[in-house]
This record gives structure tokens, C-alpha cells and sequence, in this order.
């Protein structure tokens, strides 16, 4: 049986823009794209997991707003449950702790990434709405 995953990701946007961070070479979907965030831990809220990991991995502060989506996507590591939600910058500039390099994007141009599977389904409804 495989592992359940169950991460979270920040849907950051400033100016009509919105933050896609590339993985690193080195790991699983190694140059792919996603939006940032991680595993939910024991205990914690899926948006309380979101603002601890963009506060580890970017060094900033978000506050986390409505709901994107959640989708499920099985890797040849396990089952991954995406749950996506809008987030709002409030402090700090995203530094690159562990990915290879972030960018900003207007809605429109999201889909001219390499996006990570279980990303997929919100690009779409971000770029539909």
C-alpha cells in the first residue's frame, strides 16, 4: 500500500501576479514547478502547516486566505492530497531556502511551465478565474 501525503500549497499572489517556485534537481519531480508550501504535521490546521512552511522555506510571512482546491495524485512515491489556498504576502521577500529558483507570473502565463502533476488542477481554476 502506498504512502498518504497530505501537503499544502500557497497560492501567493502580489500585483496580479503569483509566486511558482521550480524543485530542486536533486529531488523527486526535480525541475518541475509547483506552488510552495509541504507536508501537514501532526496537529496542525492544513492553513496553520501553510504559514509555518512558507515562513521555513521562503523566509516570509503569508496570511492564508480562501480555498483554491484539493486534488489527489498518485507518485510511484505515494499519494499525494494537494490542498491549494490563496495567500497574501505580508512580510518579507521569498529567499530560496530549497527551491532552485521562484518567479512571478500573471495568471495567464502560468500554463507556460512544467508544472508538478498534483499541481496541475489548480493552475487550471486560477488561470479560469
Amino acid at each position: 500500500m502506498k504512502k498518504q501525503i497530505k501537503v499544502v500549497g500557497a497560492v501567493i499572489v502580489r500585483n496580479d501576479e503569483i509566486l511558482c517556485a521550480r524543485r530542486g534537481f536533486g529531488g523527486s519531480l526535480g525541475g518541475m514547478w509547483e506552488f510552495p508550501g509541504g507536508k501537514i504535521e501532526a496537529g496542525e490546521t492544513p492553513r496553520q502547516a501553510l504559514e509555518r512552511e512558507i515562513q521555513e522555506e521562503l523566509l516570509c510571512t503569508i496570511t492564508v486566505a480562501e480555498e483554491v482546491t484539493s486534488t489527489t495524485h498518485e507518485y510511484d512515491f505515494g499519494i499525494v492530497t494537494l490542498t491549494t489556498f490563496y495567500c497574501e504576502l505580508v512580510e518579507g521577500e521569498p529567499q530560496l531556502t530549497e527551491h532552485e529558483a521562484t518567479k512571478w507570473l500573471k495568471r495567464g502565463e502560468l500554463d507556460t511551465l512544467e508544472w508538478a502533476p498534483a499541481d496541475i488542477p489548480a493552475v487550471e481554476l486560477i488561470m479560469a478565474a
